[in-house]
């Protein structure tokens, strides 16, 4: 069996790296105001279709911020599903997600795919210039960068410090007079916005946008999250959002390596799905296995002592 390719695992990491955003997205609404919200399936979608609309006039970095925003509005919605009529944050997300198939197609034009071969891109400028082979990973980093350095502010802001303690404690929250609901529809519009950024530099990257491109995000989304938690650990915020990233960037590379073995593309997301419930699952594991090394070395004092 030959080895992987360094152009393979390069392909890899510049994945990771666009699926970290994503991942970010899905940190601040999973992790830091815990809620599941299942828009990230679609508002990826959206954020494609907006970027692959806006490429089709010549202008693929506005494309860029208007996919972000659209990512932002419909986060949006999903909040105020959840916070003005009351409901349940898991059902708001699923109806949002498939109000939002139907708002991708339309965005499309109808069509189920949109090819942008031969359009301008993010990563046409990079063509010309010296090192042409790892220019799109570094341009791909730089935005990464600059993504996760505006987070990290944001989130030590008075208003980023409400949103982290929304997901603690809403209760106390509220008792120290801050309004939850504000809190809710910030951290969740920035979470899709982020997600659907990530969903137009991925159409750019690959090369079209198609409307069902987006299934599963949520869970590879998790699986980031989580991998990186576990590995990297959660000391500190910085801390926390670069573990993000680096998950990001492991389980793609978890990805090329089950591809790479021959497991066919149509298991990627049974594994994806393995992968998530076994890291959410793995302090129940390690509690378990606590109990039995204790019940064991207790029963082999006891044998000791007889």
């Amino acid at each position: 069996m030959q080895l992987i390719s360094w152009a393979t695992l390069q392909g890899s990491l510049e994945l990771g790296i666009i699926y970290a955003i994503m991942a970010l997205g899905v940190f601040i609404s999973f992790r830091t105001l815990n809620i599941p919200d299942l828009t990230v399936d679609s508002s990826f979608t959206l954020g494609a279709a907006v970027s692959a609309i806006m490429i089709g006039i010549s202008q693929p970095f506005i494309g860029l911020a208007f996919a972000f925003l659209a990512g932002f509005i419909a986060g949006t919605v999903t909040a105020l599903l959840t916070t003005k009529l009351k409901i349940q944050p898991l059902l708001s997300g699923i109806l949002m997600m498939l109000a939002l198939y139907s708002i991708n197609l339309k965005v499309m034009g109808g069509r189920p795919n949109i090819p942008l071969l031969n359009k301008p891109l993010i990563f046409s400028f990079l063509q010309g210039l010296a090192g042409a082979r790892y220019t799109k990973l570094f341009f791909l980093m730089l935005i990464l960068a600059l993504i996760l350095f505006l987070l990290y502010l944001f989130l030590k802001t008075k208003l980023g410090l409400a949103l982290r303690a929304t997901g603690d404690n809403d209760q106390m929250v509220r008792a120290l007079g801050v309004n939850t609901n504000v809190t809710i529809i910030i951290g969740l519009a920035l979470s899709n916005g982020l997600v659907a950024l990530s969903g137009a530099i991925i159409a750019q990257y690959q090369g079209f946008a198609d409307v069902s491109m987006g299934i599963g995000m949520v869970i590879i989304g998790l699986a980031s999250v989580i991998i990186g938690e576990v590995l990297f650990g959660v000391k500190t915020l910085l801390r926390r959002l670069i573990a993000v990233v680096l998950g990001a960037v492991v389980y793609r590379f978890v990805i090329t390596v089950a591809l790479w073995l021959g497991m066919p593309p149509t298991d990627l997301k049974l594994v994806s799905a393995v992968i998530v419930a076994g890291a959410l699952s793995m302090t129940v594991i390690n509690e378990k296995f606590q109990s039995w090394k204790n019940k064991r070395a207790n029963g082999g004092c006891e044998g000791g002592q007889m």
